[in-house]
């Protein structure tokens, strides 16, 4: 019962806090989905590793190893974020910014458009993880946009709609490509099934039977797809509308954006890189792969090094890891995969932690501003301000923390691919995002005792940061053996050639 508990378990909580007449309420009610969602994604890794795979609803609904890892994945990022995101609202109300009395008004409303459409994000999410047909996966990552969309715009500022807009805009044409990128897989598809079905998008049918699809068409698929939900992944060139949500949406918000919603639409991606990889062979999706791959790290680099705002510099942060994934993936072999999965996995962990010291900050000191946040974070918050320096040491890959750990096992798929060019100009733009990102960070937590009062902010969003940075440093010395067993299954998945 894992699977549709854990899809029951979200939509039931938004449905329940449409219903809820108090924040307190509305709180229990998010922690519980969080904490439940996190319990049955547990479960279904521990019966896929058991059994291989799990499915429900005569097979509509299923998981093997990837699905399951991505699931994880997610509910850790809703997990994290749920106590976050309570003390993070109650700061705001605290700051009058609601202009709302306690039990009503404007303040009620804000309060229960977040704590609605965040449940029916993981259930967008949970789904595009769990679903078989490869159209309704295509509806759910729809869903996640429209869910996400609505909470960009939360503040209501000019620049919030601005953002969301733009999102919108960009998203739509991004998803509407894979949505004709997935109708050619079907007529790709269609002359080798030999029979109209409605398992004809089912992607384990595909699978199966991915040699005898039409080459032509499937390339032209490909292309599609990886324009489509390279657009919802950031990857660059399409990556305009990430700095802008990025920097508007809520903190829990963008934390989820940033690692849960890349993963959804990554896991989107290599589904059908595995079908073009078993129609027409590695080469063709392994070259357009890398050359994403390596546009999105290098676009990166200048706008971290110039950056000047801390919620921008996170969201170009995140387009070179989408971008480092996506190489990885195209490098192939037995250690692209892997590469790609492990660093997943660790992104998934350290970008929360950092959104979570960086909206400790704002709210701490009332920008997000790179050069204009007076004092250092180290002095202001003695918690946020060095965990924050840790965190950015992690995620530029730093050893020995776990990110170290997966990009070098890139580097070495990239090697024994024989793809020195790319590898070695893959650690060049590496570099360069280290010198930039920790430039920056560094500045902003070890700058001059001259700002705000020295304090922490509420336990709700400490205690996050607290756990958060533990699970950091325990991964960069030990992967628990059944989440490296769950990882390398998910990579044996995408490493299979026919």
């Amino acid at each position: 019962m894992a699977i549709p508990l854990l899809l029951i378990i979200p939509l039931a909580a938004s449905v329940l806090t449409l219903l809820a007449r108090s924040r307190r309420l509305m709180e229990i009610i998010h922690l519980l989905s969080a904490v439940g969602s996190f319990a049955c994604a547990v479960l279904l890794c521990a019966e896929v590793l058991a059994k291989g795979q799990s499915s429900y609803w005569n097979g509509q609904l299923a998981a093997d190893h990837l699905s399951a890892l991505v699931a994880l994945l997610t509910s850790f990022v809703y997990l994290a974020c749920a106590p976050y995101s309570i003390g993070y609202l109650r700061e705001i109300e605290r700051n009058q910014f609601f202009e709302s009395e306690e039990g009503g008004g404007k303040g009620l409303v804000k309060l229960r458009k977040y704590y609605t459409l965040t449940p029916l994000l993981a259930f967008s999410m949970f789904l595009v993880a769990l679903a078989s047909n490869l159209g309704v996966m295509w509806v759910a990552l729809e869903g996640t946009t429209l869910a996400s969309i609505f909470l960009v715009t939360f503040y209501g500022r000019p620049t919030s709609l601005e953002a969301a807009w733009k999102y919108a805009m960009i998203g739509g044409v991004g998803l509407s490509m894979a949505l004709f990128g997935t109708i050619l897989t079907y007529y790709a598809a269609h002359q080798s099934l030999g029979a109209e079905s409605l398992n004809a998008l089912n992607w384990p049918l595909l699978a199966a039977s991915a040699a005898g699809f039409d080459h032509t068409v499937m390339r032209l698929a490909f292309i599609l797809v990886l324009l489509g939900y390279g657009t919802k992944a950031g990857l660059a060139p399409m990556h305009t509308w990430k700095p802008d949500a990025y920097s508007e949406a809520p903190t829990p918000v963008a934390a989820l954006m940033a690692a849960a919603i890349l993963n959804c639409s990554l896991y989107a991606l290599t589904r059908f890189y595995v079908l073009t990889v078993r129609c027409v062979g590695p080469s063709f999706p392994s070259q357009l792969l890398m050359l994403f791959g390596l546009l999105s790290i290098g676009i990166a680099v200048p706008f971290i090094l110039v950056q000047r705002n801390c919620r921008r510099l996170l969201a170009y942060s995140s387009i070179d890891h989408g971008g480092i994934m996506v190489l990885a993936l195209g490098f192939g072999g037995a250690l692209g995969p892997l590469g790609m999965l492990l660093h997943m996995t660790f992104h998934s962990v350290v970008k929360p932690l950092l959104f979570f010291c960086v909206g400790n900050a704002q709210q701490q000191t009332g920008n997000d501003s790179l050069k204009k946040t007076a004092g250092g974070l180290l002095h202001s918050l003695p918690i946020s301000g060095p965990v924050l320096l840790v965190a950015a040491l992690a995620v530029t890959g730093t050893p020995p923390f776990s990110l170290f750990q997966s990009e070098f096992m890139i580097l070495r798929a990239g090697f024994a691919a024989n793809h020195i060019g790319w590898t070695m100009l893959f650690v060049t733009l590496l570099v360069a995002i280290f010198a930039g990102f920790f430039h920056h960070i560094a500045n902003l937590v070890l700058g001059p005792a001259d700002g705000p009062p020295r304090q922490e902010t509420c336990r709700w969003k400490t205690y996050p940061v607290i756990g958060l940075s533990a699970v950091v440093l325990v991964l960069g010395f030990w992967l628990p053996a059944p989440l490296y067993s769950l990882v390398q299954g998910a990579a044996q998945i995408l490493a299979a050639h026919p």
